[in-house]
């Protein structure tokens, strides 16, 4: 079985990246590369990455007009990710249009409210009711936009899946239980999120950090 662990190389330094995909990937299903990466390195550091064989998860967070990420994602298709991220909170439209303008076989997800984030941040910024509801409200519009899924936490995941059974779940957040949140605030073990009905996991430093990255890897999978 595909190991349901994407290993968050967010790094700006290719040689790191590489080193540390390269020592862990016999026990992750694929590598996320963010914005720090992606900013870094651009296309070309994307296929290179994608070189070592692994899926690629590009977490690139569109958010912009409709028209906008339309073109940003027909920009990337040439990359072919196995996964893409948008912003859930661009609307309905924008939605669509950046999955009519994706691969065919590219999951477009979206982010429905960061793992930083909590009650306190929402109401900061206009947001009325609990982080639940929000991501119970954003995963409606993205399943009615016909993406594949969401990003939520492990908190929120058992409530999507629940409203949307045949949706693709990516929570991110993920520590075992004996590492530190860091700037977390919503997180949950590997475990606890497959249980509730994560599809896949994202892991950076409890990975990236370890002495021994593919150890890690491969105590982390043991425990799903």
């Amino acid at each position: 079985m595909t190991s349901r662990i994407y290993v968050a190389i967010d790094t700006p330094d290719m040689a790191r990246a590489k080193a540390i995909a390269t020592r862990c990937k016999h026990h992750v299903g694929g590598l996320k590369l963010g914005l720090e990466f992606f900013v870094a390195h651009g296309q070309p550091g994307v296929r290179e990455m994608a070189e070592l064989g692994l899926p690629i998860f590009l977490d690139l967070k569109l958010h912009d007009i409709p028209n906008t990420v339309a073109k940003a994602v027909q920009a990337l298709s040439a990359l072919d990710p196995t996964i893409l991220t948008v912003h859930a909170s661009g609307g309905r439209a924008m939605m669509e249009d950046a999955k009519a303008a994706a691969p065919t076989h590219t999951k477009v997800v979206a982010v429905t409210m960061l793992t930083s984030l909590d009650a306190d941040d929402l109401t900061a910024t206009g947001v009325g009711g609990s982080a639940h509801d929000q991501v119970v409200r954003l995963a409606a519009l993205a399943e009615a936009a016909g993406l594949d899924g969401i990003v939520c936490s492990g908190a929120e995941v058992a409530a999507a899946k629940a409203a949307w059974p045949k949706g693709f779940f990516v929570v991110p957040g993920v520590r075992p239980a004996n590492a530190k949140a860091g700037d977390q605030k919503r997180v949950v073990t590997p475990r606890e999120a497959v249980d509730a009905g994560a599809s896949i996991l994202v892991i950076g430093r409890p990975i990236t950090q370890a002495e021994d990255p593919d150890s890690a890897a491969r105590a982390i999978g043991a425990t799903i």
